[in-house]
């Protein structure tokens, strides 16, 4: 997730118990492009001790070829192409979910990136641009190419992060594809991953907005699966959390007021629902310092009081998560 789940995000992750792999901020891939620093930084000072797909977006086949190769002189597992991103922006370009829009290009991007990537190839999409049975068509071409994995978000580019996910499309791909398929969208607690993966047959998942409200996902999963209890976090746990948000994912060098605006664009997946009146969210959005934002913290997070895994359905700010 862009700008999002950074160094310093993985830093906080790793203390919660990280996941079997991640996949770094997306390079932005053009004709003069250059891999960005700082994501290269969470590449090399990498603090999970689990296997890094570099990911890649752009549509400029040349350039994703030469990017690609600077890529993997790094210690990387694999090149991740994003053809998922939702952004207006990105897909006015032509890349990100934009590219889904042209299946052909997408083939000769494969194509090129198969033959010059001695690592793992995977791609992240959606399940089409517009529609949902648009998906069929670029199905087809992901099935020509030699990929090591596809991760599939359920719902088109149009439909951003609505409610709505199309997991039917997921177990298709699942079915058709010679590769695991790897199942995205509204993965936030255990028994959401238990239902997706009932739903898609899907070997695996990925998991970004749901991580960022709750950071014990992936032990939770884990434990899940392997039979072992997890501990249940309290409204006290996520009150810790924020402190460690600010602390650690926030650049200490950074004047307060770029730390605070990153620690409320990170509030953003975690605080809605927690407080059905929407009073905390309000209080925290609009806190023009850290006093006051961490004294809005202390008046609704200080309980044991079980954390909500899953944000209610009419809390104002729903849209968010």
């Amino acid at each position: 997730m862009q700008e999002v789940t950074d160094l310093g995000f993985w830093r906080v992750v790793a203390e919660y118990g990280p996941p079997d792999l991640l996949v770094t901020e997306y390079f932005r891939v053009h004709s003069d492009s250059r891999p960005e620093r700082q994501i290269l930084r969470a590449i090399r000072e990498n603090p999970c001790g689990v296997p890094v797909l570099a990911q890649l977006i752009g549509g400029d086949v040349p350039a994703l070829v030469r990017t690609a190769g600077l890529l993997q002189r790094e210690r990387i597992a694999g090149i991740d192409l994003n053809l998922g991103c939702p952004a207006p922006l990105v897909c006015k370009k032509d890349a990100g979910g934009g590219l889904l829009r042209r299946p052909e290009h997408i083939d000769l991007i494969l194509g090129a990136l198969r033959a010059s990537v001695a690592t793992s190839l995977t791609v992240k999409t959606r399940v089409g641009f517009d529609r949902p049975d648009e998906f069929g068509t670029v199905l087809d071409i992901l099935c020509r190419h030699r990929l090591d994995a596809v991760s599939v978000h359920a719902r088109t580019v149009r439909e951003m992060y609505a409610p709505v996910a199309h997991y039917d499309w997921i177990r298709t791909a699942a079915t058709r594809l010679r590769c695991p398929v790897i199942a995205n969208g509204n993965i936030s607690s255990v028994a959401a991953a238990r239902a997706v993966i009932a739903a898609t047959g899907a070997r695996g998942l990925m998991i970004g907005r749901g991580a960022v409200r709750n950071p014990w996902i992936f032990r939770q999963i884990r434990d899940a699966w392997s039979g072992a209890t997890s501990p249940a976090p309290t409204l006290v746990d996520v009150r810790q959390y924020i402190d460690r948000l600010y602390h650690v994912a926030c650049d200490p060098a950074a004047p307060e007021r770029a730390r605070l605006g990153r620690l409320k664009k990170l509030l953003a997946f975690i605080l809605p629902g927690l407080d059905p009146s929407g009073e905390l969210v309000a209080r925290t959005r609009s806190a023009a310092d850290e006093k006051e934002l961490f004294r809005a913290c202390d008046d609704f997070l200080t309980s044991t009081q079980p954390f909500d895994l899953e944000p209610h359905q009419d809390s104002p700010c729903t849209a968010l998560v």
